[in-house]
């Protein structure tokens, strides 16, 4: 006989009291999700993408790049995408009164490629990130993904990504690699 598998369910106000020991807690749907801390490939990659996309966005006044970010929906989700680029809100600093949320970036190494794939993609896109890339550090590229169009679409030379003012970047996949050692 099956049993029904019932899940405990969380808020975000009672993430806010788990403890501070390295681990990554999120939620999506109330459901809880714990990763360990980043190892050095993802943070080397994520840093360096980090940096290109702040700098190519310094001329658009109130967009953000966050790294780590956090995108938060009241009460039960809360993911922190490893770089996030939104719009800053008009009169708050909270995480949850974010406007916009145009960028979540998850570099995926073989410990976290299944979660970032099969959940956190998709709960980005439902709650209406604009565009989600998965860095994968094993096979060397980004994965694009928007809403409303095919999952996934694999880029290992260049990404094109127009900037909420139009403007284009394109990013050069093969460089953001060079030197990182292989995740494996």
């Amino acid at each position: 006989m099956a049993m029904p598998i019932s899940l405990r369910r969380y808020t975000v106000d009672e993430l806010a009291d788990f403890p501070d020991d390295g681990n990554r807690y999120e939620l999506l749907d109330g459901v809880l999700f714990v990763s360990p801390s980043p190892g050095l490939p993802h943070q080397i990659v994520a840093t360096s993408l980090a940096a290109i996309l702040r700098t190519f966005l310094e001329s658009e006044p109130r967009v953000f790049v966050a790294a780590p970010g956090v995108l938060q929906v009241r009460p039960g989700l809360q993911m922190e995408p490893d770089i996030l680029v939104g719009t800053l809100p008009p009169t708050s600093i909270e995480w949850d009164q974010v406007p916009e949320h145009w960028l979540a970036v998850e570099v995926s190494g073989v410990g976290s490629r299944i979660y970032d794939r099969d959940y956190k993609r998709d709960g980005y896109l439902e709650v209406g990130v604009r565009e989600v890339w998965l860095v994968d550090l094993t096979a060397r590229r980004i994965c694009m993904s928007r809403p409303g169009t095919v999952k996934d679409i694999p880029h290992t030379v260049d990404l094109v990504w127009r900037s909420p003012g139009g403007r284009e970047l394109r990013i050069d996949v093969a460089r953001l690699f060079r030197g990182v050692p292989v995740d494996r």
